[in-house]
């Protein structure tokens, strides 16, 4: 499974990663806004959303991207490793 995840505190990034790689994911993260986000992310399995660290702009990119590519979005409004962790655990079961 690959997941791409948008937003989260950079300095989590590789915890994001290793969560990500124990539930046998491939990940990439964006916490901040690259140029060319859309042509970046790929088609991934499911995109994840920290809605609270977000610009409403890569909000708005990635649920664009995902409704074209027919991704699945999950939405949470913390960044925790915690909050991912659940997030995989409710959607690689």
């Amino acid at each position: 499974m690959s997941v791409v995840i948008i937003g989260g505190h950079d300095r989590m990034v590789c915890q994001y990663m290793k969560i990500c790689k124990n539930y046998k994911c491939k990940a990439k993260v964006f916490t901040q806004m690259p140029a060319s986000l859309n042509k970046q992310v790929g088609t991934p399995d499911m995109f994840i959303l920290f809605t609270n660290t977000v610009s409403h702009k890569m909000v708005k990119c990635a649920v664009d991207e995902a409704k074209k590519k027919n991704i699945r979005v999950v939405r949470c409004h913390t960044s925790s490793g915690a909050a991912l962790e659940n997030i995989l655990k409710e959607h690689t079961a």
